[in-house]
């Protein structure tokens, strides 16, 4: 097993959660005329107390491929709590709350803690816990609102969004109203990130995602860096009864 663990594929994916918080909860600019209303688009998201599953994440690059196997526990809109592991070894694991961002790796015997401040300082925009929980389900990373545009393309509804320099097209499935696609887009810097969801399959008394494909181009010390972060959930469940998200960082562990 690589020494590596947390940097080669926890802190890679981190830049997914990073991207993703491009969209945060200021106040919005308007990409057309102001409508007298939000659009009107119906789309089905993913509503509940607690979700649990298993997964399988790969993040790929130009130099490296890495694969770890992913328990997940969601609270809704509060917090979310992973455990990773490789060939039957727990490797780590993460959590994810309204504050910040802990990861923990047992096989390097060390630790990272990033607050959502020092994230948005670092990036130079917004980083919150709700986009990543919506990248999560296939849900709206922001909810609509005047000055939004809806066209229509095929049997898609595109819904288009802005927030500050960052440009949002959501592509919603008419028949099924869920979103199959998200491209987020950075015209000043040419930073992107697309979501691809597929495999929809009944989670509760709705449709979820069972697999999603993200792809990131971000500007990096040499140059664009481009990436890709896979996820394939072979199980998922939702319901009212209380779950627990064990989370414990050994006196001995090293702060990173």
């Amino acid at each position: 097993m690589n020494q590596g663990f947390v940097k080669h594929i926890f802190c890679p994916a981190l830049i997914l959660f990073f991207s993703l918080g491009l969209v945060s909860c200021s106040k919005k600019l308007s990409l057309v005329a102001t409508p007298a209303a939000p659009p009107s688009v119906d789309v089905e998201e993913i509503n509940f107390g607690y979700m649990h599953g298993r997964a399988r994440l790969v993040y790929k690059d130009e130099k490296k491929e890495r694969e770890v196997k992913a328990h997940i526990r969601v609270r809704k809109d509060s917090v979310i709590w992973m455990q990773f592991s490789v060939i039957g070894v727990q490797g780590g694991k993460a959590l994810i709350n309204k504050d910040s961002i802990t990861i923990v790796s047992n096989i390097d015997r060390e630790y990272f803690v990033f607050t959502y401040k020092e994230l948005s300082e670092k990036f130079h925009f917004e980083v919150n816990y709700h986009v990543i929980e919506s990248a999560i389900l296939g849900n709206l990373f922001q909810p609509k609102a005047i000055g939004d545009e809806l066209i229509q393309n095929g049997p898609f509804d595109v819904l288009l969004q802005s927030q500050k320099e960052i440009k949002i097209k959501n592509s919603i499935n008419r028949g099924t109203k869920k979103i199959e696609r998200v491209e987020l887009s950075e015209p000043t810097s040419s930073n992107s990130l697309n979501i691809l969801y597929s495999d929809f399959q009944p989670l509760g008394d709705r449709s979820f995602p069972y697999n999603n494909l993200s792809h990131i181009i971000y500007s990096g010390p040499t140059g664009k860096i481009s990436t890709s972060i896979t996820v394939e959930f072979n199980k998922a469940e939702v319901g009212d009864k209380e779950l627990k998200f064990p989370f414990h960082i050994p006196r001995k562990y090293d702060r990173r």
